[in-house]
């Protein structure tokens, strides 16, 4: 396997499994806290907004939602103006959780990146960046 792929690969990992922890200890699994950062930056979007927000699959936002609704974090809604719409918003229990979330993930990206200087930092992400929309345009 080539070097980057490798430690890509297995760094995705373990970030993985320090998210999932980190939103776990708020009662959510890791993708459920993409979807409530969906609706925390404009709520009542359907689940086709949301999956083109987070770049993964309608069918996988509504499994989400059934989930995050049963838990009492959001609730579906038919659309105003399209009865064949749903759309998506939060409880507040949902909104509660935006202050806690956030600061899981900034304290994980805080850890994460301590030994990075800020050139360093800044130089991840604009690489990070670039792989990303590489591989975006590969889907377009």
């Amino acid at each position: 396997m080539p070097e980057f792929l490798e430690l890509h690969s297995k760094t995705s990992k373990l970030l993985r499994a320090a998210a999932d922890a980190a939103v776990q200890r708020h009662g959510l699994r890791l993708g459920q806290d993409h979807l409530l950062a969906a609706l925390w930056a404009e709520d009542g979007r359907t689940p086709g907004e949301i999956a083109a927000a987070v770049n993964v699959t309608t069918p996988a936002v509504t499994k989400l939602a059934t989930r995050l609704a049963e838990a009492g974090l959001l609730e579906r809604r038919p659309d105003a103006h399209d009865n064949r719409l749903v759309r998506l918003w939060l409880t507040p229990a949902g909104r509660a959780l935006q202050k806690p979330i956030e600061a899981e993930r900034q304290a994980l990206e805080d850890r994460i990146t301590a030994t990075l200087t800020k050139t360093e930092r800044a130089q991840l992400i604009k690489v990070l960046t670039k792989i990303q929309q590489e591989l975006l345009s590969d889907l377009a």
